[in-house]
């Protein structure tokens, strides 16, 4: 099941106008597009943002002389010299121009060696996206200080030209949480545009893990990299969640106006699940196409809700992690960081279908991942 869409992504490399485009060009010409490392140091591939690289290393590794080594789009020049070793106890921060030298951007890059190293998510932080649109999510320890951003395909949407402002995007913070303030996922129409390019729905989504708008232009859902280190194994999934079902649920039809079509009897449902699932060198995360997938051999073991009946007051769930049959926890793999732990939220199950009910909305709240002991 393909638990929401992200192609709309794709729609921005065919509706953005000359004056659109040439002002995308020019942002794209300052651009970190790779970052290499000695792979003996690494743990995972770096992560790279839109204005922020993190350096996923090994346990032990000395962080006082690294050399990261950067490419970077056609012309762009960058400062520090790419490959200079410095000291990333602290984050460092790289200034990229752009050819033509009209155009520069700021690149915070850390180095961590920990994995997850929270397991309760109040979801009360976030601050605006570099250009102004839309939420981004964060979380930080018990000092104030970031750990870890949340992703949304919120960079798509923005793509389309259908947000305005934050509260226009699919995934946004609301005042009204469980406990403070909370997460809120909306599943909403696309626009004209997007809607002749038979991308009519996009559902609101939040997961850990990383968007990748530049893989999501050739291969939309393998833009979603589901998953993060995490060095425990985990017991139980609980939070709490509330959920409005939109009023009509709408299936893709290419003949129809707005290339929607209804579908009687049939109700809106949300996803909400975590998967733990071990990481290898071919394929170092899960993506669109294969997170619940029971024939994936990567996955050891889930925790999904399964009541997902519309509900206007906060529910409860608490959940165990069910591990696939012959899975188990290698002690070897585990303490060497080898295993991801995944997140995912969507306000509509099947929005990579373009399926689902326009106005259905999640909204998620103090989410909790307890692990076993070892």
């Amino acid at each position: 099941m393909r638990l929401f869409n992200v192609s709309v992504v794709v729609i921005a490399a065919m509706i953005l106008t000359a004056a659109c485009i040439r002002e995308e060009a020019l942002n794209a010409e300052a651009d970190i597009i790779e970052c290499q490392l000695d792979p003996a140091l690494l743990n995972r591939n770096p992560v790279i943002e839109n204005d922020r690289v993190v350096l996923m290393l090994r346990k032990g590794t000395d962080l006082t002389s690294l050399a990261p080594v950067f490419t970077l789009t056609p012309g762009a020049t960058i400062e520090p010299a790419s490959g200079t070793p410095l000291d990333f106890t602290s984050p460092r921060y790289y200034t990229v121009t752009s050819q033509d030298k009209e155009w520069k951007k700021v690149y915070k890059v850390e180095a961590t060696t920990s994995a997850l190293s929270t397991f309760k998510y109040s979801l009360e932080h976030v601050r605006m996206s570099s250009d102004g649109k839309y939420h981004v999510f964060y979380e930080v320890d018990e000092n104030g200080s970031h750990l870890f951003d949340w992703a949304t395909a919120n960079a798509g949407y923005s793509l389309t030209g259908a947000g305005a402002e934050y509260t226009d995007f699919p995934t946004r913070q609301d005042l009204d949480g469980y406990i403070g303030k909370c997460a809120r996922l909306e599943t909403l129409r696309t626009g004209a545009l997007a809607e002749k390019l038979n991308k009519p729905l996009a559902a609101g989504n939040l997961f850990l893990g990383q968007f990748v708008t530049l893989n999501a232009l050739k291969d939309p859902l393998s833009a979603t990299k589901f998953g993060v280190p995490f060095d425990h194994v985990p017991g139980r999934f609980r939070g709490y969640f509330r959920y409005t079902a939109g009023d009509v649920f709408y299936r893709l039809d290419k003949s129809a106006p707005g290339r929607l079509s209804p579908v009687e009897g049939r109700t809106d449902k949300f996803a909400l699940y975590a998967v733990f699932y071990e990481a290898t060198d071919e394929k170092p995360s899960l993506d669109g196409n294969n997170t619940l997938d029971i024939n994936n051999p990567q996955i050891l073991a889930t925790a999904e809700v399964t009541d997902t009946h519309p509900t206007d007051r906060w529910k409860e769930f608490d959940i165990p992690f069910v591990f696939r049959p012959g899975k188990t926890v290698d002690p070897v793999k585990l303490s060497n960081g080898d295993y991801n732990l995944a997140i995912v939220c969507a306000s509509s199950a099947d929005g990579a279908s373009f399926e689902g009910a326009p106005g259905s909305v999640l909204m998620v709240d103090e989410l909790v991942i307890e692990f076993n002991e070892d």
